[in-house]
């Protein structure tokens, strides 16, 4: 979230030289340029504050969070208003997930079958909060085209899941700006009809890089429902303790 921005999914320089030419595209390598935006998007640790509204045809509320991450296997989120979801956490340590509910005084590991679910009662699911880098290691790249709009180049990427991939997903189909922005990110089931799309509506410059600042999730059937994370603040390869990412700390935060 953005996640949600909130966790974001790596080494790669943010300088990596992009090829500029649809002739060239069998020089691109399609992985190289997701790992780069995923190093962009989450350094090597961050902390960002930032806001989630979720709309439906009859209501809608936001709340504020901050989210902290190191790695590119360990996130923190943590909801901060409005008052009666203050408290609630969600913890990742490598592929596994747990939530904590202060009403309830409980910590839940989510299980791998319900990764696909809903966050929070948003167009997010617990796997895409998670920010996992199965894109990276249980998928294959192609760059489907390079195309140039108002002045920049944005590259296509189409990623397929390896046949015993564990994933949810037929394929996925990623923009990519120029400077490493994801644009857009589409999810295909495995008919090969889209089911929701995640999109880039605002690109600031914020923690010394390019950042996705507002993200809507939006399913297929229903644009007009959507959930949509902003953030307001971030800071990059932060110093951050392996105490923040543990149980304990997801149930008393410090």
């Amino acid at each position: 979230m953005n996640c949600i921005r909130v966790l974001v999914v790596i080494t790669l320089s943010v300088g990596l030289v992009l090829p500029g030419v649809a002739s060239e595209l069998q020089d691109v390598d399609a992985k190289a340029l997701l790992r780069q935006a995923m190093e962009l998007w989450r350094g090597s640790s961050s902390v960002s504050e930032l806001s989630m509204t979720i709309k439906r045809s009859d209501w809608q509320r936001t709340m504020s969070m901050k989210a902290w991450t190191k790695g590119d296997k360990k996130s923190l989120v943590r909801v901060l208003e409005p008052k009666k979801d203050a408290g609630n956490g969600t913890l990742l340590i490598d592929n596994a997930l747990w939530t904590f509910t202060p009403k309830i005084n409980r910590v839940i590991k989510i299980p791998s079958s319900m990764m696909g679910q809903s966050w929070m009662g948003s167009d997010f699911t617990n796997k895409d909060i998670s920010k996992s880098t199965d894109v990276l290691d249980q998928y294959s790249h192609k760059l489907l085209e390079v195309k140039e709009e108002e002045g920049r180049q944005f590259y296509i990427i189409e990623a397929i899941p390896h046949e015993d991939a564990a994933v949810v997903w037929g394929r996925e189909i990623y923009a990519i700006r120029d400077d490493a922005v994801v644009m857009e990110q589409q999810f295909w089931d495995q008919d090969n009809i889209l089911v929701k799309t995640l999109s880039t509506l605002d690109v600031v410059d914020m923690g010394g890089r390019p950042v996705a600042k507002r993200m809507r999730m939006a399913d297929a059937e229903t644009p007009d429902e959507w959930t949509e994370m902003e953030t307001h603040s971030i800071a990059f390869d932060v110093d951050l303790p392996e105490s923040l990412f543990t149980l304990s700390s997801l149930r008393n935060p410090r």
